[in-house]
């Protein structure tokens, strides 16, 4: 079976492709028992793009959750290596992806049921989507908050979804090594300083400075003394 992406690493295997309408996260749960790490299921889909990634971590669940970050940050590379350089590609806490403002669309992270905080979990799924084009019919106005990468300068005749997803694959396994990797070009704070440079300030947050947690992956606001903790897994069980 062929996978339809290009120029895909070795370490991402088996690749699973679905047809227009597949869920590539409830497909890549589904296989993680048994196909483990590097499984990538994605949609074939010219209006989207959809991908999901088994992954075998090491790391307490909770301490492993970061996994969402390297996701994200991968997608806004990809598209940022594709699209126009003038673009604003942005990231909204925890995992909603921006173009010129608009919302485009999320990283997502699925962990086994009744898996422990403080337990090593046997798989986690990270999982992407983003809008390449509006459905037939869309008129300008609907969904003010909303657009599309085609929308935005990406072009059908330059870049294709299979080229996207392969180039956030790519990314992914990048930043993930990177995540491993000890030392000051290495470790947790360069995977939260690759997110937190594309991460917009919500009306919420003030005037906080910004950081994560690397025990949990958290929000924290720090401000005129206070600190303030905005869990990572409340944000993705509210998110889903």
């Amino acid at each position: 079976m062929t996978t339809g992406l290009p120029d895909l690493p070795t370490a991402f295997a088996p690749v699973i492709p679905l047809r227009e309408g597949g869920d590539a996260l409830a497909r890549a749960i589904q296989l993680a028992p048994q196909h483990g790490a590097g499984t990538l299921a994605w949609v074939r889909s010219s209006a989207r793009i959809e991908a999901a990634v088994v992954l075998e971590p090491e790391l307490p669940l909770a301490a492993a959750r970061p996994a969402l970050f390297a996701a994200a940050s991968a997608l806004a590379d990809a598209l940022g290596a594709y699209g126009p350089a003038e673009v604003a590609i942005t990231l909204g806490w925890p995992g909603t992806l921006r173009v010129n403002g608009g919302r485009i669309g999320q990283a997502r992270l699925a962990w086994p049921a009744g898996a422990a905080e403080e337990a090593v979990p046997d798989w986690l799924v990270v999982a992407v989507e983003a809008r390449l084009s509006f459905p037939a019919g869309w008129e300008a106005g609907h969904g003010l908050h909303q657009t599309a990468l085609r929308e935005e300068g990406w072009a059908e005749e330059d870049v294709s979804a299979a080229e996207l997803t392969a180039a956030w694959a790519r990314h992914l396994m990048a930043g993930l090594a990177e995540w491993q990797h000890p030392g000051p070009q290495g470790g947790f704070s360069r995977l939260a300083d690759r997110y937190l440079s594309r991460m917009e300030a919500a009306p919420w947050m003030g005037e906080a400075r910004r950081g994560l947690d690397p025990a949990t992956g958290a929000l924290v606001l720090e401000q005129g003394g206070a600190r303030q903790l905005h869990p990572l897994a409340a944000a993705l069980l509210e998110a889903a």
